[in-house]
């Protein structure tokens, strides 16, 4: 499956996004390499099956676009989030959650 979500940042605009692909990279590294030649600062890298959705869905696969699932003025927060009582270190833009390394047990 090549379902990937990376967390990136904008010095120029300031602002840190979550963006999803499904289907539009073969490998995790092509996705990243995208975005670094735009110059955003790859903050998280997290294919489907390391990470845990808090409150973002999963898209459709789809092999042209990139989705856009979140953006805030400046840096992401990472905050503490509880899941069936394990505590797991996760992201946070805007109102969207997500936590990119499910074996990352805080």
């Amino acid at each position: 499956m090549n379902y990937f979500r990376i967390t990136g940042y904008s010095k120029e605009m300031d602002s840190c996004f979550i963006l999803d692909s499904n289907g539009m990279f073969e490998k995790l590294w092509e996705f990243s390499s995208y975005l670094l030649q735009k110059d955003i600062q790859v903050l998280e890298v997290s294919k489907i099956e390391n990470m845990l959705d808090v409150n973002i869905e999963k898209v459709e696969n789809d092999k042209e676009h990139i989705f856009l699932r979140a953006t805030a003025d400046g840096k992401p927060d990472y905050i503490n989030q509880n899941i069936d009582g394990i505590t797991y270190k996760a992201i946070k833009v805007a109102n969207k959650i997500y936590i990119p390394n499910k074996e990352e047990i805080i």
